[in-house]
């Protein structure tokens, strides 16, 4: 199963020099039940664009937890055994699932992240982020105005060069 893991630069530079993401629970998304019930008539690309979509978002939540990494969403996409959950308590539409296994290097099928120039408009949003959790309409506008910015695709293999680019803890070298 397609699963996506929102991360940021520095947890995925990580990730990549220990060969897995982890410790469990670990928050990923994917095409849920859930999902699937909401977006009835999405297609499999759709489905998994929202999937997507949400690990974005919840990107922006970890980059509000960290001030010191740079303000750009990381998803990386794996390929995992999951099973979504199917016992009626998340929210219809709600693509999030919690892994209990650690979740290695080697089923990482893509990395997506945001451009440079989308600093400003993502950090805005990692700023307001409690406010928006809260709320907050200005808030919530900001962290809205990320979808508008697209997350460019790194193939496994140019991760490693994405990171060198970015220099020690996920700076721009």
């Amino acid at each position: 199963m397609r699963v996506y893991i929102p991360s940021t630069l520095r947890l995925l530079d990580v990730a990549c020099h220990t060969g897995e993401f982890g410790p469990p629970p670990l928050t990923a998304y994917a095409v849920t039940p859930a999902l699937r019930e909401w977006y009835a008539e999405g297609d499999d690309e759709e489905l998994e664009y929202a999937a997507m979509a949400q690990a974005a978002r919840a990107s922006v939540g970890l980059l509000a937890a960290d001030p010191g990494t740079p303000r750009r969403r990381v998803v990386v996409a794996c390929e995992v055994s999951a099973i979504p959950p199917a016992d009626g308590t998340v929210e219809l539409g709600d693509a999030r699932l919690e892994l209990q296994v650690v979740v290695p290097w080697t089923t990482v099928a893509a990395a997506h992240v945001d451009s440079a120039e989308a600093a400003a408009v993502v950090g805005q949003a990692a700023d307001l982020w409690g406010a928006a959790q809260n709320g907050d309409d200005d808030a919530v506008f900001a962290l809205d105005s990320c979808e508008g910015e697209d997350l460019l695709w790194y193939a496994t293999q140019e991760i490693p060069d994405l990171l060198a680019a970015e220099g020690p803890n996920g700076r721009q070298a």
